[in-house]
């Protein structure tokens, strides 16, 4: 189902999630940028003044929502402010907890973030790593799943089989993926080591797709976009995954390198919120179908499939359209 909010419950979360980032010194202006850029973009109120609204405790967001899918979408997006305070404390995380306990809601950030605070990075990394370790193996290339996976060296049949769709007619979804490595500078899967290359293969159809290309901001806008399209538990996986990598930056994911506060960089809250409500507005999830079927067809005519609408700004160094 597409990440949206019942038309009724958009002024309380917006109001909750005010509520929720309101410690210590106030929410930081970092929070309030992405959350006035999901406003305007993923909840379609650009009317609204995030300085009009009276935050909303736990217990008055609770019973103020009517949908009980609000509730855990509250949940995601308040996953998304959270991990841009920097620095991450305790007062944040504890504010989080009783949102969380006051609707029900429950998901793998908390014990990540708890320990990141309480215990420290060293607990959090493992903490991630596991929770990675049972998302990543889901989010292979289909046809892809019951190969054997090389840790430790290339894989060069796989390259070459890739390497072959760069044979197929302009304009299409294959050429595409392989036009996306060569712009970017990035080894087609199987041609150099990793642990994830089936992953890659995924994921890098996604940014083909979606037309997000792999930069810092990107990364993360793509990971929204997927949640949007469709909040499953292995998309809502993905967007924690680069959260914690590109906004957190207490961990790196296999070969990707760890940054922080990401969505402080110019444009980027708003690129968030942008990727946000082009995914909700796709008719379904692309990120896990075979892609590789799907090569040979024209990369309009596969978006149009989707729903996968232009971005709003396709020149802004963050797409390829």
């Amino acid at each position: 189902m597409a990440f949206r909010v019942a038309e009724d419950d958009v002024l309380p979360v917006v109001a909750g999630l005010l509520g929720a980032i309101d410690v210590a010194d106030g929410p930081q202006q970092e929070q309030l940028a992405v959350l006035g850029s999901i406003v305007r973009h993923l909840l379609h109120r650009p009317d609204l003044e995030l300085d009009s609204v009276r935050p909303l405790g736990p217990t008055e967001l609770n019973d103020a929502l009517s949908d009980p899918a609000s509730a855990e979408r509250f949940h995601w997006l308040l996953v998304t402010l959270e991990t841009c305070r920097h620095p991450l404390g305790e007062e944040q995380v504890d504010q989080v907890e009783r949102y969380l306990d006051a609707l029900g809601v429950d998901g793998p950030d908390r014990e990540v973030f708890r320990d990141l605070v309480r215990v420290g990075t060293s607990r959090a990394a493992e903490d991630f790593r596991r929770f990675l370790d049972t998302t990543l193996a889901e989010r292979v290339e289909p046809p892809l799943r019951h190969l054997p996976v090389v840790p430790d060296g290339p894989e060069p049949e796989l390259a070459a089989r890739l390497s072959m769709l760069g044979e197929l007619p302009e304009g299409s979804l294959g050429r595409a993926f392989i036009d996306f490595h060569t712009r970017n500078g990035l080894p087609v899967p199987g041609s150099t080591a990793s642990p994830i290359n089936h992953f890659f293969v995924g994921h890098d159809m996604t940014h083909t797709i979606a037309g997000i290309e792999p930069t810092g901001p990107g990364e993360v806008a793509l990971s929204a976009f997927q949640m949007a399209a469709e909040d499953t538990t292995l998309n809502t996986a993905a967007l924690l995954a680069s959260l914690v990598v590109h906004e957190a930056g207490f961990e790196r994911a296999p070969s990707v390198a760890a940054e922080s506060g990401i969505l402080a960089t110019p444009g980027a809250a708003e690129l968030l919120g942008q990727e946000l409500g082009r995914g909700a507005d796709c008719t379904a999830d692309f990120s896990l179908v075979d892609h590789l079927e799907l090569a040979p067809l024209p990369l309009a005519e596969v978006r149009e499939r989707f729903g996968v609408r232009p971005p709003v700004d396709p020149d802004d160094g963050h797409h390829c359209w």
